[in-house]
């Protein structure tokens, strides 16, 4: 199994990159897009809102972005527009093992002040779909909305350490009952790079 996630590791990063944009020649504001793996820890906040449960996932998530702009704005703010489609996978521990599938659709700024540290903000949402054994959520479709900041650590001209966080939002938007919130934080660690 370690040797399979490798592969796709290494085919995503290296196999994928389109042959114009193959070497160490991409940088943030050269690039088309982007292809990130993420890992982390996810956790409830209970009494936040309306949550109630204690939910832990570890999560991986597969991200692709297109960039919409070019290099816009002066200064400290100056970045590039961006739109990202995530597939995450969200394996919960607590309070039991399951899993949480579905897509986000998300927008993004990111900041190009120069050097190698290019951080960014994310916004946005999708459905999940889950069966996490709670009797407080109504049905198995749920949506999501969710918020963050992030930072790329270019270690060359289009391959970055990632480190991110984002609130994350789960809910059924009202569609059944009972319909608890899970109001938690996620903390992301991956791959990225540029083509």
């Amino acid at each position: 199994m370690v040797a399979f996630i490798v592969a796709i590791v290494f085919v995503l990063f290296y196999g994928a990159t389109p042959p114009a944009c193959a070497g160490e020649n991409v940088t943030l504001a050269a690039a088309t897009g982007e292809l990130a793996l993420l890992g982390g820890y996810g956790i409830t906040h209970r009494g936040f809102g309306a949550t109630r449960s204690q939910v832990q996932t570890v999560d991986a998530i597969l991200r692709y972005g297109h960039f919409l702009s070019e290099e816009v704005g002066n200064g400290w703010y100056r970045g590039r527009h961006e739109i990202i489609v995530e597939l995450p996978v969200h394996l919960t521990l607590d309070p039991r093992v399951r899993t949480m599938v579905g897509g986000y659709l998300l927008g993004s700024w990111k900041f190009s002040p120069g050097g190698n540290l290019s951080p960014y903000l994310l916004w946005g949402g999708g459905i999940l779909i889950n069966d996490l054994g709670l009797q407080t959520q109504g049905t198995r479709l749920n949506f999501s909305y969710q918020g963050g900041t992030g930072i790329n650590w270019f270690f060359s001209k289009s391959t970055a350490l990632t480190a991110e966080y984002r609130y994350h939002h789960i809910s059924n938007a009202g569609t059944a009952e009972p319909n608890e919130p899970l109001n938690s934080s996620k903390f992301l660690f991956g791959l990225t790079r540029l083509h």
